[in-house]
C-alpha cells in the first residue's frame, strides 16, 4: 500500500544494517542526487539510529530520543490505520501509601486537556484552579471536622462552577472523535498506564501534536465531577464480586509489596481525600520522556514516522526518575484462607507466588500454565472441564516485574463443597510435579503458542501491545523476543523443578460464598451541582491542529462479487471463499439457517458433541488429536443460525477434516456425560439468577422485547432434559450435515488448484502439486471437501424459521429487580420501525452525536456536567434481519441515592436533543474518517456478505453512510429524533437492592412491577 506524505519532509531510506541502524536522507524530487561544488550544501537532515532484530516478525525498528523517549514501529499495511500505545512505566504500586488510587485518577486527569488545549481563557481559568487545588489540601486536613469540611466541599463546588466557565469539557475527546480515531481510551494497572488511540495513518502529525501536548502538562480541571466518576467506578468495584475475591487474592499472597498492600483504584478514604498537589508531583515524577515509550503498529512509513515524533515529543524535557525497590516477601508456608461474601455464584481461588515476568521460573510458569489449561487438550480441559468433574475450571498468570502469580479457579457442580473443588485443583498441579502429563503435551504447547502468536499477529493491538509488554518489564526487544525461542527449550524435567519449587504448602485461597458481605460499603454521594460543559466552544490549540492539512483518504467498500469467490461442489453445496495469503492460518465454516428457535435440543446437542468422541477416540483423546495438530473446532447455535466451525494450521487443513467430520457422523453417545451435562445444566441455570448482568442484559431485555415466552426463557424444562436419550441429541448432530447450507473458507490454499500457467514458486510456496482433477488439483479446497465432507446427494431444506413475536411497546412501563448492590443499573428501551437500510446513515450520525463515545451529548451531559455516572450511553440499534424492529437503548450505572437525577437527566437528553452544531461537524467527520480507513478483511469480508444477506442487500451498506452523512443537517437528525425517539413509549428496566430503591421516582416513567427471577427466567 502506497504510504501517505505526511509532511513536506521526504521519506528518508536505511542503510539496511542489522541490529543497530541508522536513516539518512535520499536526495530529493527534482534534485541531482549529487551535488556541484560550487553549490551551497543542503542543511544535513538529522539522522535517527535504530534496533532491529533478525527475525523478527514484526520487522520492528526501536529508537531512542536524545531526550530517552523510546519509540517503537511496527509496519503493517492491514488498513490506512495505526494503533497507538503511549505506556508509562507508572502504576499503582507507585502510588503513596498515603494517596493510593492516584496513578489511576491522574490517568482520567490527563484527558482533561492543558494550559492550550481545553481552555478558553487559561490565565482566568488558572486563577481558579489554584484556589480549588488549595481548597482540597484544606479538606484533607479537616478529617475529623465533618462540619468544616462540609463548608470546605461547599467552596470547592462553587467555585468549580466558575471554573468550568472558562473549560471546554471533552476538547481532547472532540479533537481525537474529529482525526477520525477510535477505541481512545486508557488503563492503568500495578506497573504502568497506558493511552489507546487507533488513528487514521494521514493524521499521525495531528496525533503526535495533541499526544505531545498533553504529555508535556497536565490540569486538573472538571475535577471533582471526575472524581464522582471514580467513586462511581469504585462502586462498581464494590459491586463484582470477583474484583473483590482477586482483591483478597493479593493481599494474601503480598503483604508486603504494593500489589497486595493497595489496590490500583484506591481506598475510600483516599478517594474521598484527594491531593490534586500530590497528581501533579506524580505526573512530573513519572511522565517524563525517559520513562515512556510510543507503540505504534500499523500503515506507516518508519523514516517520516520517526521525525514527526521527534518534531513534537523531542521538546520533552528528561528528568531523573524516583527508584523503586521492591518489598521482599516472606516464604507462605500454609495455606493463608480468606473468605469473601457476595450475591454471586460461589467459587474457589488459589494463588501461588512466583517470581518477576522476566525470570527464567516465570517463563516456565507460563509453560505449566498452559499444561493445566490450554482450552482444549491440558490436564484441567480434560480432567475437570471435559468430564465435568466440577461446573467449570480454570488457570491463568498475572505476571508482573517484581513478583507472578499463578491463579487456579474453578466453580461447584450442584452439591459439591468448596473444599472438593480445592482438592481436585491442587489434584492437577500434583500430577504436574509428578510428571504425569503425556510427553507430546510439551511440544504440543509450544507449536500452539507459534500458531496464536502467528493469529495475534493479524493485529495491530497486539502487535503494539507486545512493544508495550517488552518496555514495561524493562526488556531489550530482543530479550523479548528470545523468550519465544526459549519457551520452546523447556523441558519436562524443569516443569517438575518448578512445579515441585513453587507448589508447596504455603498459597493463598479464597472461598467465595453466596451470601450478603457484611462489610459491604459505598462511596458516599457528595453535592455536586452541574458544569457548564460549553459544547460550541473551542481552544485556539484545537483550532490549530483541526485546520492542519492532511492527505485525503479515500475508502474502499467490499464489492462482494470480486472479493468473494463463489462454487458449488458436486452436491450443490455454495462454497464462499475469500484467499489468505498472509500466513497459514484457516478458517472453515459450515452455516445453517436453522437454530434453537426451530428445536431448543439443538443448543444442547452442540454443547454435547465437546464430550464425546468417536469409534477411534475417546472425548480426550480427540481433543488431544486435535491440539497435535494445531487445530480446534466447536459447533454453536443461535435463534436462527447454527455455526460449525473448523480452524488452525492449513497444512493440517486435510487431517483435520477427516477427524471432525468422523465426529459429526458418529459422535458416540455417552450415558453418564448427557447426564453429568444436564446437571451442570441446571446448576448454571441457578448460578445465572445471581449475576446481575445476565439478570438485566440478557433476561429483563428478552422479557421486555418479547414478553414472558422469548428466546430466553424458551428452553427445556428440568423434567425434559432429565428424560434427554443420548440418541436424540447425537442424532441432531449427524443431522445437521445434511440440511441445506453452505461452507466459507478463508485460507491460503486455492480453491480449484493452479493452472498450468501459474509460476513454480506459488506452486512451492503452497506446497500443492498442479495435478488436474475434476474439481481442481488434490490439495484444493474443492477436492478436499468433495472427499470429506459428508452429506448426501440431495440436501434437506430447512425449516422454516419460528421467529417470537415482538412486543408492540405502547405503555410506559418499568420492571426491576431486586438485586443486593450499592449502584442501580437503568435500561431505556423504546422500539423503533422494523429494519430500513435508508434510515442506517441518519441513525450511524445520530448513534455518533448523541451517545455513541466519550464525545457525545449522553457523555457530557451525564458525566462531565452532572457526575451521575461512570457509565452512560444511547444507541439506536438497527435490526440486524429483515422484519425484525430496530430499538433504542439508553443505559445509565449509578449510586441508587442519585437514582432521581440520573434517570431525570437521561430522560431529558431523549425527549428534548442539544442542539450543538461543533458536536455534529465532530460527529461527521469521526463517521466519515472512520469509514474512509476502514478495511474489511480477512475471514471478515465474509461475515459482511453473511450480514449483507440476513438484511437483503446485496452490497456494502457503509457506502451509503459514507456518502449520505456529509451533506446531513442538524434538522435531519432532529427529525430522526423528534419522530422516532421524542415521547416514545418506554419500557424502562431497573436491577438494584429494594431498600436503596426510590420506587416514588420510579413510579413517575411508567406502571412500576417487580419481576421474579422465575419470570424473567423460565425456570
Amino acid at each position: 500500500m502506497k504510504k501517505p506524505l505526511l509532511l513536506i519532509i521526504p521519506a528518508l531510506a536505511s542503510l539496511g544494517l542489522t541490529q543497530c541502524q541508522t536513516s539518512k536522507p535520499t536526495a530529493t524530487a527534482g534534485t541531482s542526487s549529487s551535488t556541484p561544488a560550487a553549490a551551497t550544501p543542503a542543511p544535513q537532515q538529522k539522522e535517527y539510529k535504530y534496533q532491529t532484530v533478525e527475525g523478527d516478525p514484526l520487522k520492528a525498528r526501536i529508537y531512542t530520543l536524545d531526550n530517552g523517549l523510546t519509540v517503537y514501529l511496527s509496519d503493517y499495511d492491514d488498513a490506512p490505520r495505526i494503533q497507538t500505545y503511549l505506556a508509562v512505566r507508572a502504576g499503582s504500586k507507585n502510588d503513596p501509601s498515603t494517596a493510593t488510587g492516584l496513578a489511576h485518577y491522574l490517568e482520567h486527569m490527563v484527558f482533561k486537556g492543558t494550559s492550550r488545549l481545553g481552555t478558553q481563557n487559561w490565565a482566568a481559568e488558572k486563577v481558579e484552579l489554584d484556589k480549588i487545588e488549595a481548597l482540597y489540601e484544606q479538606y484533607r486536613a479537616q478529617r475529623n471536622d465533618p462540619a468544616a469540611r462540609k463548608r470546605t466541599y461547599h467552596q470547592i463546588d462553587s467555585i468549580s462552577s466558575v471554573a468550568a466557565k472558562y473549560a471546554v469539557a471533552n476538547e481532547y475527546d472532540k479533537v481525537m472523535g474529529a482525526i477520525g480515531a477510535k477505541g481512545s481510551n486508557a488503563y492503568t494497572s500495578v506497573e504502568q498506564t497506558v493511552y489507546q488511540e487507533d488513528i487514521p495513518s494521514n493524521q499521525l502529525e495531528k496525533w503526535a501534536a495533541i499526544q505531545a501536548e498533553r504529555m508535556g502538562e497536565m490540569v486538573p480541571r472538571l475535577f471533582h465531577t471526575e472524581l464522582e466518576a471514580v467513586y462511581e467506578e469504585k462502586n462498581r468495584g464494590l459491586d463484582s464480586d470477583f474484583r473483590k475475591e482477586f482483591e483478597a487474592m493479593n493481599a494474601s499472597l503480598f503483604q508486603k509489596h504494593e500489589y497486595g498492600t493497595q489496590t490500583t483504584i484506591g481506598t475510600i478514604e483516599h478517594l474521598q481525600n484527594p491531593s490534586i498537589t500530590e497528581i501533579k508531583k506524580y505526573f512530573g515524577q513519572y511522565y517524563v520522556p525517559n520513562n515512556v515509550a510510543l507503540c505504534l503498529s500499523g500503515d506507516l512509513d518508519y523514516d517520516q514516522t520517526i521525525r514527526i515524533i521527534d518534531q513534537y515529543f523531542g521538546k520533552l524535557q528528561a528528568k531523573p526518575v524516583p527508584a523503586f525497590t521492591p518489598a521482599q516477601e516472606a516464604p507462605i508456608t500454609a495455606p493463608i484462607v480468606k473468605e469473601v461474601l457476595g450475591p454471586d455464584a460461589e467459587n474457589v481461588m488459589i494463588g501461588f507466588r512466583f517470581p518477576g515476568t522476566a525470570t527464567r521460573d516465570a517463563l516456565v510458569l507460563r509453560m505449566i500454565d498452559k499444561i493445566l489449561s490450554n482450552g482444549q487438550a491440558g490436564l484441567i480441559d480434560l480432567d475437570l472441564n471435559q468430564k465435568q468433574a466440577v461446573l467449570s475450571a480454570a488457570s491463568f498468570t498475572d505476571l508482573n516485574n517484581d513478583y507472578s502469580t499463578h491463579i487456579l479457579y474453578a466453580t461447584p457442580r450442584q452439591g459439591q463443597s468448596l473444599n472438593q473443588v480445592r482438592d481436585l485443583l491442587l489434584g492437577e498441579l500434583s500430577k504436574v510435579k509428578q510428571g504425569d502429563f503425556p510427553e507430546w503435551l510439551i511440544p504440543a504447547i509450544i507449536n500452539n503458542e507459534q500458531l496464536q502468536r502467528t493469529k495475534s499477529y493479524e493485529s495491530n493491538e497486539a502487535r503494539a501491545g507486545a512493544f508495550v509488554a517488552a518496555f514495561v518489564a524493562r526488556e531489550d526487544w530482543k530479550d523479548y523476543l528470545k523468550q519465544f525461542d526459549d519457551f520452546g527449550t523447556i523441558t519436562k524435567e524443569e516443569v517438575m523443578r518448578v512445579a515441585k519449587q513453587y507448589y508447596g504448602p504455603g498459597y493463598a485461597l479464597v472461598y467465595k460464598r453466596t451470601g450478603q458481605d457484611p462489610n459491604k460499603v459505598k462511596v458516599v454521594k457528595p453535592a455536586i451541582t452541574p458544569v457548564p460543559v460549553n459544547r460550541e466552544a473551542a481552544s485556539d490549540f484545537y483550532k490549530q491542529v483541526t485546520s492542519m492539512t492532511s492527505p485525503e483518504l479515500q475508502p474502499v467498500f467490499l464489492d462482494y462479487k470480486k472479493d468473494i469467490q463463489e462454487t458449488k461442489l458436486a452436491s450443490g453445496l455454495p462454497v464462499y471463499y475469500t484467499h489468505n495469503a498472509e500466513n497459514n492460518l484457516f478458517n472453515l465454516y459450515y452455516v445453517l439457517d436453522l437454530g434453537t428457535n426451530h428445536d431448543p435440543k439443538l443448543g444442547l446437542a452442540t454443547d454435547y458433541l465437546q464430550y464425546l468422541g468417536t469409534g477411534k477416540y475417546n472425548a480426550a483423546q480427540l481433543q488431544q488429536e486435535f491440539y497435535k495438530l494445531g487445530c480446534s473446532f466447536s459447533v454453536q447455535s443461535g435463534q436462527d443460525r447454527t455455526f460449525v466451525s473448523l480452524s488452525g494450521l492449513d497444512t493440517n487443513f486435510e487431517q483435520a477434516l477427516q477427524l471432525f467430520e468422523s465426529l459429526l457422523a458418529a459422535p458416540k453417545p455417552d450415558a453418564a456425560a448427557l447426564k453429568n451435562m444436564v446437571a451442570g445444566v441446571l446448576k448454571a441455570r441457578q448460578d445465572a439468577k445471581l449475576n446481575k448482568g445476565v439478570i438485566l442484559n440478557q433476561a429483563l431485555v428478552n422479557y421486555a422485547k418479547y414478553g414472558a415466552k422469548n428466546p430466553f426463557t424458551t428452553q427445556l424444562s428440568e423434567k425434559e432434559l432429565k428424560a434427554l436419550k443420548p440418541e436424540q441429541l447425537t442424532a441432531l448432530i449427524q443431522k445437521l450435515p445434511t440440511y441445506q447450507h453452505r461452507v466459507l473458507y478463508y485460507g491460503p490454499r486455492p480453491m480449484r488448484g493452479l493452472k498450468k500457467t501459474d509460476n513454480e514458486e506459488t506452486e512451492k510456496k503452497i506446497g500443492y502439486n498442479n495435478q488436474k482433477d475434476e474439481w481442481g488439483s488434490p490439495g484444493s479446497l474443492t477436492n478436499i471437501l468433495t472427499q470429506h465432507h459428508r452429506t448426501p446427494a440431495k440436501l434437506t431444506p430447512v425449516p422454516a424459521n419460528k421467529d417470537f413475536a415482538e412486543q408492540p411497546l405502547t405503555d410506559r412501563k418499568v420492571y426491576w429487580v431486586d438485586y443486593n448492590m450499592v449502584q442501580a443499573e437503568i435500561l431505556f428501551l423504546s422500539k423503533g420501525p422494523v429494519f430500513d437500510k435508508g434510515l442506517l446513515p441518519t441513525t450511524s450520525l445520530y448513534n455518533e452525536y448523541f451517545g455513541g463515545s466519550m464525545g457525545s451529548i449522553v457523555f457530557q451531559e451525564l458525566r462531565e456536567s452532572k457526575a451521575l455516572a461512570y457509565s452512560a450511553s444511547s444507541r439506536f440499534a438497527s435490526a440486524d434481519k429483515v422484519g425484525r424492529s430496530s430499538y433504542n437503548l439508553s443505559y445509565i450505572g449509578t449510586q441508587s441515592d442519585k437514582l432521581p437525577e440520573a434517570m431525570a437527566g437521561m430522560n431529558t437528553l431523549l425527549n428534548d436533543m442539544p442542539v450543538a452544531e461543533a458536536n455534529l461537524q465532530i460527529a461527521k467527520q469521526s463517521i466519515r474518517n472512520s469509514i474512509a480507513t476502514e478495511r474489511i478483511t480477512k475471514s471478515d469480508i465474509l461475515f459482511s456478505y453473511e450480514r449483507a444477506k440476513r438484511l437483503g442487500l446485496d452490497y456494502d451498506v457503509r457506502r451509503d453512510v459514507y456518502e449520505q452523512t456529509a451533506n446531513m443537517s442538524f434538522q435531519d437528525l432532529q427529525k430522526f429524533q423528534q419522530a422516532r425517539v421524542k415521547g416514545q413509549p418506554q419500557t424502562i428496566l431497573v436491577i438494584g437492592s429494594k431498600d436503596r430503591l426510590n420506587f416514588k421516582e420510579l413510579a413517575k416513567y411508567g406502571q412500576v412491577q417487580q419481576l421474579t427471577l422465575k419470570e424473567i427466567f423460565g425456570y
